[in-house]
């Protein structure tokens, strides 16, 4: 893993070392417009799980396909990582190496939340899958976006919604609850953001939040 230490003056774009960031959260709590953003004021890379390589874009179809109605779970975070694996090797890994940064709109720990806690299997065999998936290559900070319920269902009221979106109140408050409880073993790498306010309030929270996290 690149140093999560390296991360200098976000606002200004500046990055010593490179670094892997990755944004994470519910369905529409914004974190794609962050990621864009994000990555625009550090000049680092944007890229995207699933679906961020060729390959990938393949995969994610499965993946988000609402036809696709009897997909096992065990399946479907074998797909994920299949599609993780790709992308490491083909989009993260030679970024970092060439001595870019690298914006995830989502990462890893996706299917920590999605598979483990969303799917209910058992979360240390999916963090095991990942980690050989990955080479052990996972993002150094991990930004949270924590958005209102009545944000969240305004967004994904205007949206044709996906097979993930489109898998009910229960399933989508696990994935939360995961994402949580992942934050919260984690504090070294995770930084939690209330995506409340303008797209550009949210952007300067992170922005305040990376400067804090830099301070300690």
């Amino acid at each position: 893993m690149s140093d999560p230490s390296a991360l200098r003056s976000v606002p200004s774009g500046t990055v010593n070392r490179p670094v892997y960031i990755a944004l994470e959260g519910a369905e529409g709590c914004g974190k794609s417009t962050q990621a864009a953003l994000l990555a625009e004021r550090l000049g680092a890379v944007l890229t995207r799980e699933t679906g961020g390589t060729p390959v990938g874009a393949r995969l994610r179809q499965i993946l988000h396909d609402n036809d696709v109605d009897d997909l096992a779970p065990r399946a479907e975070a074998l797909i994920a990582a299949a599609d993780r694996a790709q992308h490491i090797h083909q989009v993260v890994k030679p970024a970092l190496d060439a001595g870019r940064s690298v914006v995830s709109d989502r990462s890893v720990y996706s299917s920590l939340a999605y598979q483990g806690y969303g799917r209910q299997l058992d979360v240390d065999e999916v963090r095991k899958l990942n980690r050989w998936a990955t080479g052990e290559v996972w993002p150094d900070v991990v930004i949270l976006l924590e958005a209102d319920d009545d944000i969240v269902a305004e967004r994904m009221s205007a949206r044709d919604l996906d097979r993930f979106e489109a898998a009910g109140d229960e399933f989508h408050q696990r994935v939360i609850d995961g994402f949580r409880a992942l934050a919260a073993d984690e504090p070294e790498r995770w930084i939690t953001v209330a995506a409340t306010g303008t797209i550009a309030d949210v952007a300067a929270a992170i922005d305040d939040a990376l400067r804090e996290r830099e301070s300690r």
